[in-house]
């Protein structure tokens, strides 16, 4: 279980340097997009991070 709290951390982690990376170059990080603006990476990463954050605070409190 533990291991899995620390996943959830490391990907949170990992999404929000990646929001930080695309709001500086936003066509590195959504390549596949026909569109690449900042609205779009905070709507994707911003969302994805703040996910995998309350996922790791959650399990927190559960154990």
């Amino acid at each position: 279980m533990e291991n899995l709290r620390l996943m959830f951390l490391l990907l949170s982690i990992s999404s929000a340097l990646f929001l930080v990376i695309g709001l500086f170059k936003p066509w590195v990080m959504l390549w596949w997009e026909d569109v690449q603006n900042r609205k779009k990476i905070i709507l994707v990463y911003g969302s994805i991070s703040l996910f995998f954050l309350l996922a790791y605070w959650i399990m927190g409190v559960a154990l």
